[in-house]
């Protein structure tokens, strides 16, 4: 049975930031699951390291801050190709100093490395959730929907002087201007960023397997920002894969009782209830589901897959297309409609799509995958 989370889910706030949070008294169960094999610290989060310190005190930095202005000189300095050179990488959310560490991160760890160096440099930030349609990924037979943050600098008073006008606020953003011109935007609070960031490295803790890590995170997620409702299906998502049904089912229906709509939190609750053995209510649930999204994501992606199992590439190129055809840009569909182009003889098309999949891979794991797979199918074209 495949389980669904939610990673950087901010569409999910906009229609309970009125209202109060949902009870988080009996949602916690810590007797179930051993200790976490770290400390979880909101503190830390945002925390600058000895090595940050360094690198903003660098000649070089002082310079460019001094010469354009604090906000310029900070994004050159962590963006500019000849400086930091930071990459981006999906495959871990990271705090501030592994972010700076790593030298890449996702765009959550990337918002916070940032904002960690602004305010050491007395910038005010702004925290940002764009409302734009979540995109979907998966890691084996999870499936996670994700939304996207960005941020926001204020100016110094003492920036004032310098020969840049400093009296706009600069964004900071981590996708290209084209997919996010026209979206609305919604602030965040600190608090949310901090859930966020714990609640990611629950699904993540999740998808590799350490249920008893997951469940820290999750809970401190929930602690740090109870009306953060992604938390919760979290919670309730690995209350289930721990073998905790009605421990499950609570923390689920948390998240039910506030958004009757939210067809992720309905699909890992009627599965709940199914394993529960209350089919009907179950049914119900998935009756109701299937009116609200008649073709779940991957659901064409899943069928291209058996077929291409079944050796029909033909079909397998027919699916994977009418998967593309609703995110163009998820590498794995390319890949895939690439294989299946080559297993019909196709070669230009499956090196199109290849080049398609290196281009949009998101983690230095699959960059490699695709850039070998190229690179052989490369080989294969007439010169």
């Amino acid at each position: 049975m495949k389980k669904w989370l939610i990673l950087l889910s901010c569409f999910l706030l906009g229609a309970c930031a009125s209202m109060p949070p949902p009870r988080a008294d009996g949602l916690f169960n810590d007797q179930l699951f051993s200790a976490p094999s770290q400390p979880i610290s909101a503190a830390e989060v945002f925390a600058i390291s000895p090595p940050m310190r360094k690198f903003l005190a660098s000649p070089e930095i002082v310079h460019q801050m001094h010469a354009y202005g604090s906000q310029r000189g900070l994004f050159d300095a962590l963006y500019s190709k000849g400086q930091l050179r930071l990459e981006y990488d999906s495959v871990q959310t990271r705090n501030a100093a592994q972010t700076f560490e790593a030298r890449s991160g996702n765009c959550l760890s990337l918002v916070i490395m940032t904002a960690a160096f602004a305010r050491q440099l007395g910038l005010p930030v702004r925290f940002q959730r764009v409302l734009m349609d979540e995109s979907w990924t998966r890691n084996g037979d999870i499936y996670f929907a994700s939304g996207h943050v960005n941020l926001t600098l204020g100016k110094k008073m003492t920036d004032a002087d310098t020969r840049y006008d400093q009296s706009r606020l600069m964004t900071i953003d981590f996708l290209p201007p084209e997919d996010i011109t026209g979206q609305r935007i919604a602030d965040l609070a600190e608090a949310t960023v901090v859930a966020m960031y714990m609640n990611n490295r629950a699904a993540e803790t999740l998808a590799a397997g350490q249920l008893d890590d997951a469940y820290w995170w999750a809970r401190e997620a929930i602690r740090q920002d109870p009306n953060f409702l992604s938390s919760y299906n979290t919670l309730g998502v690995i209350y289930r894969r721990h073998g905790n049904l009605g421990e499950a089912e609570q923390a689920l229906r948390r998240v039910y009782e506030r958004e009757p709509n939210n067809t992720v939190v309905m699909f890992n609750l009627q599965a709940a209830l199914k394993d529960l053995g209350r089919t009907a209510e179950a049914q119900a649930l998935a009756t109701r589901l299937a009116q609200l999204q008649p073709e779940a994501p991957f659901h064409y992606f899943s069928l291209g897959m058996e077929a291409m199992r079944a050796g029909d590439f033909k079909a397998a190129k027919a699916l994977f297309t009418k998967e593309l055809a609703r995110d163009p840009y998820y590498h794995e569909f390319q890949f895939w409609l690439g294989i299946a182009c080559l297993r019909l003889g196709e070669t230009d098309e499956a090196v199109q799509h290849m080049a398609i999949a290196l281009e949009n891979s998101t983690t230095h794991r699959d960059h490699e995958l695709y850039a070998a797979k190229l690179d052989r199918l490369k080989a294969q074209l007439p010169h």
